[in-house]
């Protein structure tokens, strides 16, 4: 009886150990499902961020393309645009050496203009003075022809400075010859003056002194 008893027990308490495995193999199981659908879902949740950063990366990689493809298609225009801009640099240095070098031809020439202008000055006040105050009457030993000598160098200086006047006033130069009407508005008392002594001028080209037919009537 005893026996029975024990061998009851002992099934009895096989069924409750077999009852709390399964429960417990039940528990894992569930748990292990539960962990497996968040592993799952994690698992589509990263294939999704994956999709998206893939989707990303193409459409980066398309806009990027897309780009270089219109730089490299802009690129000759900007290529012509740096070779124009190179030439039109070249041409605007050489113009400004050009007008450079133009800038000082004319201060040059501006300066011997000017240099020119007051020796002129100089030289027609000098006529005009020896034209307002003529000589004294000669001395006894003087003769005529010495004092009418005098009187036609006068006259020369007076015909010289005229023609440099007239000269600068209208941009002659040394070869040009003026006639006596072109000097007459130059030359004190508006009259082209006469050699005392019956002689001949010759006015000559701008660079040229005057000259008188009579001989030793030579400006010094």
């Amino acid at each position: 009886m005893k026996m029975k008893s024990w061998m009851v027990w002992l099934l009895v308490v096989a069924f409750l150990a077999s009852v709390g495995l399964l429960f417990l193999a039940n528990r894992q199981k569930v748990e292990a499902l539960a962990s497996a659908r968040d592993s799952k879902q994690q698992a589509a949740d990263l294939q999704a961020q994956l999709d998206q950063l893939k989707s990303s990366i193409a459409a980066a990689q398309t806009a990027e393309l897309s780009r270089l493809r219109a730089d490299n298609m802009d690129l000759p225009r900007l290529r012509n645009q740096v070779t124009l801009l190179q030439r039109t640099n070249l041409q605007l240095e050489a113009a400004n050496q050009k007008l450079t070098q133009q800038l000082k031809a004319v201060l040059s020439t501006a300066q011997d203009q000017q240099s020119q202008l007051e020796k002129f000055v100089v030289e027609k006040q000098q006529a005009r003075a020896a034209a307002e105050n003529p000589p004294a009457p000669p001395a006894p030993a003087e003769t005529q022809a010495e004092s009418e000598r005098n009187q036609c160098i006068n006259n020369l200086r007076q015909i010289y400075a005229a023609k440099q006047e007239w000269a600068l006033e209208n941009n002659k130069t040394d070869g040009d010859i003026p006639t006596e009407q072109d000097l007459v508005p130059y030359i004190l008392g508006g009259v082209f003056p006469a050699c005392p002594s019956g002689g001949t001028y010759t006015i000559g080209s701008v660079g040229a002194s005057p000259a008188c037919s009579v001989p030793g009537h030579v400006m010094p």
